[in-house]
């Protein structure tokens, strides 16, 4: 069977994590790399392999390629998307899909038209921990939903929120929601479905001078299928990442994955049941001076291969990411 052929837009820490992936993937080829910067300040002369400096340079030039990866600024992500889409390529975007739910829309509109894939990115699905406590939700071994509650204390200072970056202005960046907690948004939304009744309270206690935006935030709300809910977060915690948990109380029990990327079951109680022996977690990113979410790029690139492939379901597909696009708009808005 012939191997997928990917480029990468955008070739910072994401960007780079991709094309590693694709490189090691013995289904895959990459083809091409687009960025503004020189392959020289990005660090990717050891890809010899064709590089551009304009995304419609590339889309234009006799380069093969059947999916394109965006990993830019999120402020890019769906007019990007669009055009590679204009030009009959699938397209996996990297979190989010795009800063509003009608931008959102307006890639999905394409891809129909088209008939071509969007594959958004949300690699925490496929952490051990929450494919397990996905299993015991969808088989009602908790039995209904009470409360759900989500805390991501997090660490992002002036290491992160450099001069020269686009992280932290509001137009590429879209806020701490959208670049730092959106797949903690997406799990809640993927074991749980929809939220309603959103009353939230954002701050910027630490960030005035560095970003457009909160960095800290109390977010109350129901489930659509029963149940209440919180998302507490932070960007402001000193010096480094203090945690990400998610505690769930059910009709028939309790759970709680915590540690900081949600990658350990800290509590599990359940009436009649015992905690199987799960695999373990890959390490988190690590991007020297702060860290990021567990490493799980190589399974989002091989389900991209197995849908074209036709041997396997899309994993987490356009609908969904537009979905985690609108959730994290509504919560913003309920706090204006």
């Amino acid at each position: 069977m012939d191997k997928i052929k990917f480029a990468v837009v955008g070739c910072g820490h994401i960007g780079k994590r991709h094309a590693e992936m694709i490189d090691r993937n013995s289904n895959a080829e990459l083809v091409a790399l687009v960025d503004i910067k020189t392959k020289k300040e990005l660090g990717i002369e050891k890809y010899a392999i064709p590089f551009f400096q304009d995304l419609e340079e590339f889309l234009k030039s006799d380069v093969e390629v059947d999916v394109v990866t965006i990993a830019t600024p999120n402020g890019f992500h769906a007019s990007q998307a669009i055009m590679v889409l204009d030009y009959k390529n699938h397209v996996v975007i990297e979190k989010p899909l795009a800063l509003s739910k009608a931008d959102a829309e307006a890639v999905i509109f394409k891809s129909l038209n088209v008939s071509k894939q969007v594959f958004a990115v949300m690699q925490n699905r496929y952490s051990p921990p929450s494919v397990w406590v996905k299993e015991l939700i969808d088989s009602k071994k908790i039995g209904n939903i009470y409360s759900v509650h989500i805390n991501s204390f997090w660490n992002r200072d002036e290491r992160y929120y450099t001069a020269d970056s686009w992280h932290g202005d509001k137009k590429l960046d879209g806020g701490t929601l959208f670049t730092q907690f959106s797949h903690f948004i997406d799990i809640m939304y993927w074991l749980f479905g929809d939220i309603t009744n959103i009353k939230s309270v954002m701050k910027d206690f630490k960030h005035q001078k560095m970003t457009d935006f909160e960095d800290a935030g109390i977010v109350n709300f129901e489930f659509v299928n029963g149940g209440i809910g919180n998302f507490n977060f932070s960007t402001a915690v000193w010096n480094k990442n203090l945690e990400s948990s998610m505690t769930i109380i059910g009709e028939k029990g309790s759970v709680k994955i915590g540690g900081q990327y949600m990658n350990e079951v800290e509590y599990c109680h359940i009436a009649d049941y015992e905690m199987p022996v799960l695999e373990p977690t890959n390490p988190g990113n690590d991007y020297g001076s702060y860290k990021g979410s567990a490493q799980n790029h190589h399974f989002v690139i091989q389900n991209v291969i197995d849908v074209l492939q036709g041997k396997k379901a899309i994993t987490t597909n356009a609908l969904e990411g537009m979905k985690i696009v609108d959730i994290i708009e509504r919560i913003y808005q309920s706090a204006e």
